[in-house]
């Protein structure tokens, strides 16, 4: 299985692409759904606290 973790830092690029930033939420929104037993019928819930966990880390 392949891990969909990933960390976000100071290291990051201060010059993230909206695109960019959805490819993370994206990651983010599919590890949320392999860690609730792949259970559909939460996508929205999902990508929602996806954004709110990485545009978080992007704020520090």
């Amino acid at each position: 299985m392949a891990r969909t973790s990933f960390r976000i830092g100071k290291s990051s690029n201060p010059t993230m692409t909206k695109e960019d930033i959805n490819k993370l939420v994206e990651k983010k929104a599919f590890e949320l759904f392999e860690k609730r037993g792949k259970k559909g019928g939460h996508a929205i819930d999902d990508w929602l606290e996806a954004e709110r966990i990485i545009k978080g880390k992007l704020s520090k």
